[in-house]
Formats: structure tokens, sequence, C-alpha cells
């Protein structure tokens, strides 16, 4: 399995919360190598690992396949689109980024920004509703192909950093979609010691919304929730970071199971495999939070990706993190 090519297809792939639908079926066709059985359930990507034996336990390996966006809240009489955030943006960094708009068809467009020459001083962060997007259409033409609703997402290809670095949009949380893939592409002929179903989720980044409905379907013992989390750069607490290349970060929370933490952590230093400690002292802002609390609850943790820039169209991950781990999840599930 070449990681780095099937992250990038997948960052690549539109998907904002709420139409995920190309990014789901690309994720579709990806996991069916693995598990024939996999499907889109409710909007999720849902497949099981092999046949599922009597007397073991249910683990769900869970990844979002959303990301955040724009929705188009109106077209000026001007021309310009006007939007709504899709999740947390950060808003420093909207002006001048090249957008596209999923209407009908795919209409390229910018996010309007004024010259420095016409301002006063520095310029404020903008407001969400101060945003518009130049396609260079009019209202006319723009009514055509684009309704309100329509999604929006920035128009970012991936790119290589130095050594195994990358930056591109929705790593968050595609890495981790590609992290479950090579999970299974490791388990290969190997005994698993659960009954292992793989959930690409939606809409995650509007309150976790496709975890919630997986976990009631597929109701688990166990749930591992690989995400992102932040990795350290300038000018950041780096008590509350990872580092990029420092390995998997296994949560530990009172929300979380213990139980299942130490075990990734046993699991990890028993294959020799570097891993990072994350401490949340409370709710992980995960789709572990939903597994933990449905139907009668399963033992959740979060298996985390450090990422630099998150929500950004600059996101930058290490290879050697979703690597490492993927080595760990497969270590954790394998039979031993």
């Amino acid at each position: 399995m070449d990681l780095k090519n099937t992250i990038t297809q997948l960052s690549e792939a539109a998907g904002a919360s709420g139409s995920e639908d190309d990014a789901a079926e690309l994720a579709l066709a990806m996991l069916r190598e693995y598990c024939p059985d996999a499907a889109i359930s409710g909007g999720n990507v849902i497949g099981s690992l092999g046949v599922h034996r009597e007397g073991r336990l249910k683990l769900v390996l869970d990844a979002h396949i959303d990301q955040v966006g724009f929705a188009v809240t109106a077209i000026t009489d001007e021309g310009f689109i006007k939007v709504g955030n899709i999740g947390g943006l950060d808003r420093r960094l909207l002006p001048a980024q090249p957008v596209v708009i999923h209407g009908k068809s795919d209409i390229k467009g910018v996010i309007c920004s004024v010259p420095p020459h016409l301002t006063s001083g520095s310029a404020p962060v903008p407001e969400i509703s101060d945003i518009a997007i130049d396609t260079g259409m009019s209202k006319s033409e723009l009514e055509q192909s684009v309704s309100l609703g329509d999604s929006i997402t920035f128009d970012v290809a991936c790119r290589d950093l130095l050594g195994s670095r990358i930056t591109g949009g929705a790593l968050d949380d595609r890495c981790g979609v590609a992290c479950l893939l090579y999970t299974l592409e490791l388990l290969k002929g190997q005994e698993t010691a659960y009954n292992v179903t793989v959930i690409f989720s939606v809409q995650e980044e509007v309150g976790e919304r496709g975890a919630k409905t997986g976990a009631f379907t597929i109701d688990p013992d166990i749930a591992l929730a690989v995400d992102v989390s932040f990795a350290y750069a300038i000018g950041e607490d780096e008590s509350k970071c990872g580092y990029l290349g420092g390995g998997p970060m296994i949560g530990v929370s009172p929300s979380l199971s213990r139980e299942i933490s130490d075990s990734l952590m046993a699991a990890a230093e028993a294959a020799d495999i570097p891993y990072q400690t994350e401490v949340m002292c409370g709710l992980t802002s995960t789709n572990a939070d939903r597994y933990a609390v449905s139907r009668s609850g399963a033992k959740a943790c979060t298996v985390s990706i450090p990422l630099r820039n998150m929500h950004t169209p600059v996101e930058v991950i290490d290879l050697t993190d979703v690597e490492l781990t993927a080595k760990l999840l497969a270590e954790f599930i394998k039979e031993g």
C-alpha cells in the first residue's frame, strides 16, 4: 500500500460535513479491498474485517471522513457569494484563499481580500459574515449552478515538505482514514483478538453526529477513535502539544477507558513503537466521546496523529506518525 498516495487521494476529495459523498465513495472503494461487505449506511462508511466469531469482543476503529468548510448563504446582486462556516475555521487566514463551490458543477473562486493600501493599520480578523467569494460570474450566472446551502471547500492539493512531512487540506482526518486502511493492510493474514469493524464517520466537525449513529448501530465493546491532535509549533504551549515524528498520541482522560489507554501503551512498548501521551482533563472533542456513552457504553480511547495548523488549508503531518499509529493499532488488535 502506498501510504502517501492514499493520504493524498483522500485529502484532495471534497467532503465538508453533511456533503461527504465524494470522499465517502472513494474511501468505500479503498475499504472494500479489506472488508468486502463495506457499505455506506446513514452516510457512514462501515465494513467488517473477516468473519465475526462468537465470544469475541467487538472493537470499532473510527476515523471521520468529513472536513471543515463553508455553506452558501446568499448570492449578492453584484455576484459575490456569502457564506457561513461548517465547523471551526481559522478566520485569520481566510482572505485571498482559493476555494471550490460544489454546486451542480464545481466552480472555482477566491475569498475577497481588501488590499493593504486601502486599509488603515492592521486589518481585523474578519467575521464569517464579512466573508465573500468572487468567482467572476454574475448573480444570474451563479444561480444557474449554485444553490443556497451548497458546500464550499478550500482549493488545495497536497505538497511534499522536507523528509517525510506533507502539507495539505483535510488531513484532519483523512490521514486517520488512511491510517486505518494501512492498519488493515498490516493485519492481512493475522488472527485478530477482536471482531473488528471499521467506520469512516460523517459530520464529526459539527458534533460527532456520524459516530453517534454508528455507535448505536454497531454497539461495540471497545472503540478506538483515530483522529488528529495538536503538534507543537513556535509560540504554542508545549505541554498541550505532541511532536511531529514522535509517534501516535495515546489519550488519557477521565472520559476515556484507562484500561484501554494502558493496554495501548503496553502494546507500543512491547513492539518498541514510540508513542506520546495526550492528557485531557474532560471530554476529548473527538468521536470517542460518543462511543463512550452510547447504549451501555464502550471502553473508548483516542489514538491521535500529530498535526500542525489544524482546520487550515496548510495542515502538516509526518507520514512516519501515520505509519507508527497503524503499527500500534495492528499490534493491539492482533491475537497474541
